[in-house]
């Protein structure tokens, strides 16, 4: 066994654990300071010889990397805009006819994304009007005159899939440390919006969409765009938000569609006579992975598209009948195209490799073929084509850092094994090199509707420091996860905590009887959704030998009152906080601490608006009290789950310490008593 740190001791820097956990990350991402070492929004060119995209850059172990614009073609990746400067500049979009490539750059104001507008063959830019807000989003307009900018005010919310917090973090750094937070609800700088940047004019107008809170938008036809829209800003007004087609001269805001569930990736026909939108039950803004439905304002029909069983993540109309959809199978990334005229659809490709971040996006051109970065738990990310059901690589982001942790980190293999009530289950086991049993934890995705997928960044970066120090970690994708239908993800609504538990303890029961995992030696970890059933687990099984949940849920009551999306707990547990019974005290850890014997880290970061670390902090307390291991780590600027170094450092140290404490990788080594339990201030 490795030296044991302290759990209570604030500054790790000094430990021998952090240390190796700081030399894994250096290893890992070294070699590739001051390159392009990842990829996010690609966008194809329209002669389909070049993919714009984000490059991710980083120059060392400190803070967050850098975003910049960035081109690959025949001749490699190049950087388009000054490799020197600081900024961060995101979006990038293609115009119709190639000569132009429109993005946003914080160049003026950190943090406050502009519109920019580049040429590709020169690097000359065009700056544009500034708007009232950040840029969120774009889109050019069908004949490429002009370019529509989704824009969220500077105190608007972020989702939880990107950190919860504000759109723009405040100024504090600018103020006395006596001054306080403030929040008096809703303001002006709450609300997103949608405006207009001319080419001919240089020049921006907002649209007029009076008492309307526009979360996504795209063009439909010339003087019109398709909205996702809801009465309020607030992030858990999303949740009952629906379709509107909002015209540009006036404030008529058409209401097209009124979904069941949650809607996501408003797509429109060049012309606008075509509409679609993505359907499904959700439990994140831009998490959305469901049915396709299909408006066609000529014929006056609302469809829901037959997709092959996909739950559509990402949606283009090629031309005025064809509509491109990606999305999730099962353990497959698909993608297809629906023919809105015969009502056909043909799937083109389908792979257990994926592409996109959260889930499969893609940037199509008329042809079918679409630019993506594509990866997999042992292919780099890499941008690439997707033509004729093929992938074709344009450029790969590997290097010797990427090459060596992919060595050190074992392999992935799908699973699936049967849940007591007899529904299958399916997920994805990493194991390292050697026979087992392994030690195992068990990695549980947020959500619940969302899905592991066969990923570079699989599971996040603290799986591979986990198979590298030889432990096998499940992914499991139980009822509630997307890929296997609306049905399947719904199961999980009015029952969190339920059904699903015995999806965890049977695929945990699966790969014992396999040989691959050592009973004695059983551990849970997961953040947001899967922190609350790592910390919910431990209160229904006492298999576990050490807990690690993040960002957890560990109190429905409070969480309702403390949390920017208290809509969100409603509706997942069908019930409401008032009384003294139901579902918010019977599916909250809390209540059961009691029951408790599983050493419990629990993790948080102090402007984490969807599960706020008063959640953590009550749980480890009444852990505490029941005489139960506990230590609470709370990140200062961190949000909803640990994002920047060195923080990213003692997170992965804490993490792999206390798993050696309580599940050692080599078996029959006594586990110490430990100092005794400690609170870990901000």
């Amino acid at each position: 066994m490795t030296g044991l740190i302290d759990p209570g001791v604030r500054d790790l820097r000094a430990a021998a654990e952090f240390t190796r956990v700081a030399r894994f990350y250096q290893r890992w991402h070294g070699p590739a300071f001051g390159g392009v070492s990842g990829a996010t929004s690609p966008s194809a060119s329209p002669d389909g010889l070049a993919i714009a995209f984000t490059g991710e850059i980083r120059t060392g172990l400190e803070g967050h990397p850098r975003f910049r614009l960035c081109l690959a073609d025949g001749n490699g990746i190049r950087r388009l805009t000054d490799p020197e400067s600081q900024v961060n500049e995101r979006n990038p979009q293609y115009s119709p006819d190639g000569r132009r490539i429109a993005f946003t750059s914080d160049r003026e104001t950190p943090g406050v994304q502009q519109l920019t507008v580049a040429d590709p063959v020169s690097g000359r830019l065009r700056d544009t009007p500034a708007v009232d807000g950040t840029v969120e989003y774009l889109q050019w307009s069908p004949d490429g005159t002009r370019i529509l900018l989704g824009v969220a005010g500077l105190a608007a919310d972020l989702a939880g899939g990107e950190g919860s917090g504000s759109v723009v973090r405040g100024d504090r750094a600018e103020l006395p440390a006596w001054v306080p937070e403030v929040d008096s609800g809703i303001s002006g700088d709450h609300w997103r919006g949608i405006w207009i940047y001319d080419l001919a004019r240089d020049s921006v107008e907002r649209v007029p969409a009076t008492g309307l809170n526009v979360w996504e938008s795209v063009w439909c036809g010339p003087d019109a765009v398709l909205a996702v829209t809801s009465t309020s800003p607030g992030e858990g007004a999303w949740y009952t938000a629906d379709l509107r087609r909002i015209d540009l001269a006036g404030e008529a805001a058409e209401l097209v569609h009124e979904p069941d569930g949650q809607l996501g990736w408003p797509a429109a026909s060049p012309s606008g006579r075509r509409r679609a939108v993505v359907e499904a039950r959700s439990s994140d803004r831009w998490v959305v992975a469901g049915d396709v439905v299909v408006l066609d304002t000529q014929r006056g029909t609302t469809v829901k598209i037959e997709t092959g069983d996909v739950d559509v993540t990402h949606l283009q109309w090629l031309d005025e009948s064809r509509l491109a959809f990606l999305g999730v199978r099962g353990l497959e990334t698909v993608a297809g195209v629906h023919d809105a005229g015969s009502g056909q659809t043909t799937e083109t490709w389908s792979s257990t490799a994926t592409c996109g971040d959260r889930y499969p996006v893609a940037s199509f051109l008329p042809d079918g073929s679409a630019a993506m970065v594509h990866s997999s738990y042992s292919v780099c990310p890499e941008l690439a084509w997707l033509r004729e059901g093929q992938v074709e690589t344009v450029a790969g982001l590997g290097h010797g850092g990427a090459d060596h942790v992919r060595e050190v980190a074992g392999a992935v293999e799908p699973v699936h094994w049967t849940a007591p009530d007899g529904t299958e289950i399916q997920g994805l086991l990493c194991t390292p090199d050697g026979e087992g049993p392994f030690p195992l934890v068990v990695n549980v995705h947020g959500g619940p509707v969302w899905g592991w997928r066969n990923h570079w960044m699989l599971g996040g970066a603290y799986v591979r420091l986990l198979v590298s120090r030889g432990y096998a970690v499940l992914h499991p994708n139980p009822r509630g996860s997307s890929g296997r239908g609306q049905e399947f993800a719904g199961a999980v609504f009015g029952d969190p905590g339920g059904a699903d538990t015995q999806d965890y303890l049977s695929g945990i029961d699966a790969l014992v009887a396999r040989g691959v995992a050592d009973p004695e030696r059983i551990g849970v970890t997961g953040a947001s959704y899967g922190g609350y059933m790592a910390a919910w687990l431990i209160t229904q099984d006492q298999r576990f030998a050490a807990a690690v949940p993040m960002a957890p849920v560990t109190d429905w009551y409070s969480q309702h009152y403390t949390s920017n999306i208290p809509f969100f707990d409603e509706l997942l547990l069908a019930d409401g906080p008032h009384g003294t019974a139901g579902r918010y005290r019977e599916r909250s850890p809390v209540t059961f601490a009691g029951r408790v014997r599983t050493p419990t880290l629990l993790i948080a970061g102090t402007q984490d608006r969807c599960t706020p670390p008063g959640q953590a902090w009550e749980f480890h307390q009444a852990l505490l009290l029941a005489g139960v291991p506990s230590t609470c780590v709370v990140y200062p600027g961190e949000g909803h789950g640990v994002r920047s170094f060195p923080a990213l450092i003692d997170q992965g140290a804490r993490l792999l310490d206390w798993f050696e404490r309580y599940l050692p990788v080599s078996p029959g080594i006594p586990t110490p008593a430990g100092p005794p339990a400690q609170q870990e201030a901000p």
